[in-house]
């Protein structure tokens, strides 16, 4: 639940805050210059953000870019010992894949630790975008004024929060649960707050409600309350201020304004208010796109299997951007966008500097990076009192010295039945004397 008084998840709640007083700095950076506008600070911040992500994007663009030119290798190592699940075999798929990595100057891991710490940073920018006034003081004072007027009229608490005047109601729904003065105040139309902490979540709870809130249900709150018309038009005009760029508010999705530009038959806004979501689904398969392609898998029906399936995906994720931009804040669609934008200008470059490189050059750069890894391992187990080829061939002859055994069991196995036979069913045992008799009652019988 996306509260004003900012997100409390651990690690995603902090970074949040981090970020969030990046976003602050700019756009009071913006108020300075006179243009406070939400959109233009969010195409500045998602540009600061991607850029202090840009060594980790490297490296993620490295190894997709890596990857699609050692496939081959590895397919060809694979093929190799494909079906072989002998020790022997298994170790040495494992030692000619971890060289080809380090021939390539690549984990086996992969971007995962970039993608690790990317996330939380990812699911933070959405956070302080999709809720504001938690991170800008200056957008939720827009609301102050009003909240403060509002919160002081009989009746305001029960209107507030009940989901037949606004349909945000309940995803804060245990957040007025918890507030014994608003619970209070709804039952007997007047909230009596005690202490400063109390009223902060109230008007807190006020604010969440209002920022979430539609164009018409907006305008039903304030023929509600017509005594308070002066400040909710100050509040109205401020957030306009704010919000507003090329006659989109970016606190609404596009869904919302394309059904207030219909009622006033405006279409001209009806298309650009389309433009967010079309451009955020193009945007995206353009970035999908510029993404190095991995070579054509033919080893295993798994591999083909994972390929299949990322084609997949990249026709899903543009229709997913086109759907969840249409619903969201127009706000988050932006920042969609852009951040597509900034991830694509990013992969051109980093991809004309990774295919300008001499990939021979870097190899043998990679080969030595990879020899001095061995030689400082080398070197501590030396220290610790450890030969490094005593470790190898102890490792291999335990392997061997398994195998060994296992058929010296076998065989002894087998010699012991032998044996056991030889000596329960041969001359003179007891077995072969049961049988003489038996033969002997068998032809008494007959007779």
């Amino acid at each position: 639940m996306i509260l004003l008084t900012q997100n409390s998840t651990p690690i995603i709640g902090d970074v949040a805050k981090i970020l969030g007083y990046i976003m602050n700095a700019i756009f009071t950076f913006l108020n300075y210059l006179s243009i406070p506008k939400v959109g233009i600070a969010i195409v500045i911040f998602t540009i600061v953000i991607y850029m202090l992500l840009t060594p980790l994007t490297y490296k993620q663009q490295k190894f997709s870019k890596m990857s699609a030119i050692m496939n081959p290798e590895l397919q060809a190592v694979q093929a190799k010992y494909k079906g072989k699940k002998d020790n022997e075999s298994m170790q040495a798929l494992n030692t000619q894949t971890k060289a080809i990595y380090a021939k390539y100057g690549v984990s086996p891991s992969g971007s995962c630790l970039q993608l690790v710490i990317q996330m939380p940073i990812l699911f933070a920018l959405y956070r302080i975008i999709y809720n504001m006034p938690a991170y800008v003081p200056l957008i939720k004072q827009a609301f102050i004024p009003y909240v403060d007027s509002l919160i002081t009229t009989k009746g305001s608490a029960a209107y507030i929060s009940s989901t037949d005047n606004f349909s945000v109601v309940s995803q804060f729904t245990k957040q007025i649960e918890a507030s014994d003065a608003f619970t209070s105040a709804i039952s007997t139309g007047t909230f009596d707050i005690q202490g400063k902490d109390a009223y902060t979540t109230v008007s807190n709870t006020f604010v969440d409600i209002l920022n979430r809130a539609k164009g018409d249900e907006l305008a039903n709150l304030s023929a509600t309350f017509p005594d308070l018309s002066s400040q909710f038009t100050d509040m109205t005009e401020a957030l306009h201020r704010y919000n507003s760029i090329f006659g989109l508010d970016m606190a609404h999705s596009p869904s919302e304004m394309i059904s207030g530009f219909w009622t006033s038959q405006n279409f001209g806004m009806i298309l650009v208010a389309l433009m967010i979501p079309i451009l955020a689904a193009l945007t995206q398969w353009i970035s999908i796109k510029m993404n190095p392609q991995q070579a054509n898998q033919k080893v295993g029906t798994e591999q083909n299997s994972m390929a299949s399936s990322m084609k997949t995906m990249n026709y899903i994720m543009p229709i997913m951007s086109l759907v969840f931009c249409f619903t969201l804040p127009s706000g988050l669609g932006f920042y969609w966008i852009m951040g597509a934008v900034v991830r694509t200008i990013q992969q051109i470059i980093i991809n004309k500097h990774i295919d300008k490189s001499d990939l021979s050059e870097l190899m043998k750069k990679n080969k030595e990076k990879n020899d001095k890894k061995i030689e400082k391992k080398n070197e501590r187990l030396v220290k610790a009192g450890i030969s490094p080829s005593s470790l190898s061939s102890s490792a291999k002859l335990s392997t061997r010295n398994i195998t060994s055994n296992s058929t010296s069991e076998k065989v002894g196995t087998s010699n012991q039945t032998a044996a056991t036979t030889t000596t329960t069913t041969g001359k003179g045992s007891l077995a072969q004397r049961a049988g003489l008799v038996k033969d002997y009652n068998q032809k008494n019988t007959k007779n």
